[in-house]
């Protein structure tokens, strides 16, 4: 009798630890965005085991066809009906150093339009208006409507900013449809693209950072720096632990509000890591359209195949910027490494994904232009 308790009991505490294993998969892991396979840049969890940093930045650009991740068909058909003439507006979320600046004068400058947007010399913004109306908005970038909702802001900022910053701007409150898109960069290469920026004087001091209807006090978020941080030297940029530069794609997609937005007691190092990485990546999924950096021609494709508009010009791929060119150490690399390493899980779920939408578009599109050998940059 007392063996069959006792069995009873085992199986009744293997189930109980079955279920709880499938409920956090599926907290981590909605929809199958993911595969169960051990992280190979990024470890939570305490113990001696390292990750695997040698060479990590290296595999993101190799074996391009190589898919890692399973997506529901769902997922990878990004046919969005965006309609620039009704309610449509697309929301660029521009984050630092991944050439957003580029791809924000693409969307204003170099669009085959009915009415393209008006671009007055000697002026930062543009007037992007839908045909026949004289002030319905249908693109809300840092070259359209400035920064309206902050310098460089979030995802956190822009979903509880743009509708009614739109509503201010239209001078009405009307329901809208509102398509989120972004572009990605090697984190290697943008932080190094960071850190030089930095060192000749950027600051983004005026960012908000509102996140749950208030800014960060200082204590939640101390500054690295007095007035500015010019020269910085690479080892001095690194051991600042409130650099934003570190993770900052993690950060700038996720929901900050799910970890206590700045206030990092609310939440333990580990777990808020994971929630993280998991809400960057579920928003970074259901964006009606990301681009990487290093692949300039197939972002082009891509937004043009899901918005159904044209670029008048090919995008250019840079072969090299000051980033690729800055000779680092090994230990300093490594040390960029560590401190991205959200980012790199995260850089490597998105190319994945942006590869998988790209075969997509090409086994449905008789028109398909192929840049399969398509040179990858040293941004």
């Amino acid at each position: 009798m007392a063996e069959k308790q006792w069995l009873k009991a085992s199986v009744g505490a293997l189930l109980g630890l079955m279920v709880f294993g499938l409920m956090t998969y599926q907290y981590l892991c909605p929809g199958n965005s993911c595969v169960s396979r051990p992280d190979r840049y990024v470890t939570y969890g305490g113990g001696n085991s390292r990750p695997d940093y040698a060479g990590a930045v290296d595999r993101l650009l190799q074996e391009p066809r190589r898919k890692k991740y399973t997506f529901r068909p769902s997922t990878l058909d990004r046919d969005v009906d965006f309609n620039i003439s009704e309610n449509d507006v697309i929301v660029f979320l521009h984050m630092q150093k991944t050439g957003g600046t580029t791809f924000g004068r693409h969307l204003v400058k170099n669009m085959d339009l009915e009415r393209p947007c008006q671009c007055r010399r000697g002026q930062k913004r543009c007037q992007c208006l839908r045909p026949g109306t004289d002030r319905d908005i249908w693109l809300f970038s840092r070259f359209s409507t400035g920064w309206s909702c902050g310098l460089h802001a979030d995802w956190t900022e822009l979903k509880d900013c743009v509708p009614d910053m739109m509503d201010k701007k239209e001078k009405q409150p009307k329901k809208r449809r509102y398509f989120y898109i972004t572009m990605l960069r090697e984190p290697v290469a943008r932080y190094l693209s960071e850190w030089r920026h930095v060192q000749r004087g950027a600051t983004w001091k005026t960012s908000r950072h509102m996140c749950d209807g208030k800014m960060p006090s200082e204590k939640e978020l101390p500054s690295c720096f007095d007035e500015n941080w010019v020269g910085v030297g690479l080892d001095e940029f690194t051991d600042c632990p409130w650099n934003l530069a570190n993770n900052r794609q993690t950060r700038m997609l996720a929901d900050l509000s799910l970890v206590g937005c700045y206030n990092t007691s609310r939440v333990n190092q580990e777990q808020r890591n994971r929630i993280l990485l998991g809400s960057a990546k579920t928003n970074l999924r259901r964006m009606a359209f990301f681009g990487l950096t290093e692949f300039q021609k197939k972002s082009q494709y891509m937004f043009e195949r899901t918005f159904k508009l044209k670029f008048i010009e090919s995008f250019e791929q840079v072969n090299g910027t000051t980033a690729g060119r800055t000779p680092i150490s090994e230990d300093k690399k490594r040390k960029v490494v560590e401190l991205n390493a959200l980012d790199i899980e995260l850089y490597d779920y998105a190319k994945d994904l942006f590869l998988q939408r790209l075969e997509r578009l090409k086994q449905h599109d008789p028109d398909y232009y192929d840049y399969v050998d398509e040179e990858v940059a040293n941004w």
